[in-house]
């Protein structure tokens, strides 16, 4: 018998806060995590971004350590699970590649499976593992974590998504001319290219509903995977490939097009990426339903946006209250979409939240509410 998933519980470090709750707060009050950074380790030139400039590790431990600790210990002390009972798995896209710039290339944790047993080690894991593919790392550790419990491998999973800001990955941007000289605008007309982000998020994924916090249960009902092989760092031209991901989680949740409330989309505001997902979700037959992009709040965070943007839509199915999509002012893609520009309280059931990544790979996972 194939068993429901659930989401246990969750939580979000990052500058909006030290939970999901925290999080979604300054979001309805209309805060933003983005701001101007100047810090020369990082580039000789100022860029917008999102940054912990406030986090203090532990001595021994890297900044992107502590936040990964930070918010999976939040989330085991909300369910009181045991981790000896629980696999973790570790999201991220570069880990701990800031010891390349620290003269530090030997360091064991710059491994990702040292990383993830480094983290998992400090709570008492049965299993750690590694999902590294990109920017849809965050969303498929969270269906490789479903498929671990439905197969009965695992009867909980705990998902942390982590990365954080290096010389590596901004100069990376920047070589790309992919990084934009104001707050990013996903979707709207004006869009200049991304900000980055850091921070991490955790979710327990259960096969026991009993442990959902809160009067309403969260339910991933289903999700998809597909990959286009158009350009090592360029989506596809027709979207094709992402609408394919999309119906694969429609068919998998057992839900259809119609039952989808909104979309909460990659909208990482390049110039092909929200092209790309606007023409996938015409396609998909969504092109109006609500849409909005989390990277206005944000910035891109590369392996942990996955992470942080379900556990946000998750208090957000919770509250029944729909985000706006910061920065969006005229529609700037060649499909009609209904971009949410403010926020509203609205009864909601079902959200469809995709991402996609470098070597064109994309994600589609569907949370339910289940009250």
């Amino acid at each position: 018998m194939r068993r429901d998933t659930w989401i246990a519980a969750d939580s979000i470090v990052s500058p909006l806060g030290y939970s999901s709750k925290e999080n979604l707060d300054n979001i309805v009050a209309g805060k933003g995590g983005i701001d101007r950074v100047h810090d020369e380790s990082l580039s000789a030139d100022s860029f917008f971004a999102a940054r912990m400039s406030d986090l203090l590790p532990e001595p021994g431990m890297t900044r992107l350590e502590a936040m990964a600790v930070l918010a999976t210990a939040d989330v085991l002390k909300q369910t009181g699970v045991s981790p000896g009972r629980t696999a973790f798995i570790l999201s991220t896209t570069k880990g701990n590649i800031s010891f390349l710039e620290e003269g530090l290339a030997d360091h064991p944790r710059i491994h990702l499976p040292a990383l993830a047993d480094f983290v998992g080690s400090r709570f008492g894991f049965a299993r750690s593992l590694v999902v590294s593919n990109a920017c849809i790392s965050g969303v498929m550790a969270l269906l490789v974590a479903r498929r671990l419990i439905t197969s009965g491998e695992a009867d909980h999973v705990l998902v942390t998504g982590v990365d954080m800001l290096s010389k590596f990955i901004v100069s990376g941007f920047q070589s790309l001319q992919a990084m934009s000289p104001e707050v990013c605008r996903p979707f709207d007309a004006e869009r200049k290219g991304i900000n980055l982000g850091e921070a991490a998020g955790a979710v327990l994924v259960t096969a026991d509903s009993s442990l959902c916090m809160g009067a309403s249960r969260i339910r991933i009902s289903g999700g998809g995977l597909s990959n286009d092989a158009n350009h090592i760092s360029g989506p596809s031209r027709s979207g094709a490939e992402l609408a394919w991901a999309i119906q694969q989680a429609l068919e998998e949740s057992n839900v259809t097009k119609e039952d989808i409330d909104y979309i909460s989309a990659h909208g990482t505001a390049t110039a092909y990426n929200d092209e790309m997902e606007a023409r996938a979700f015409t396609l998909a037959g969504l092109g109006d339903k609500p849409v909005h992009s989390l990277k206005g709040y944000y910035g891109h965070t590369l392996g942990a946006s996955g992470v942080i943007e379900v556990a946000l839509n998750a208090e957000s199915l919770r509250r029944d209250y729909l985000v706006s999509s910061r920065g969006y002012a005229q529609l700037g893609v060649s499909q009609p979409l209904n971009v949410l520009t403010a926020g509203r309280t609205q009864l909601l059931k079902t959200c469809l939240k995709t991402a996609s990544g470098f070597g064109g790979c994309n994600a589609a996972i569907i949370l339910k509410k289940e009250n």
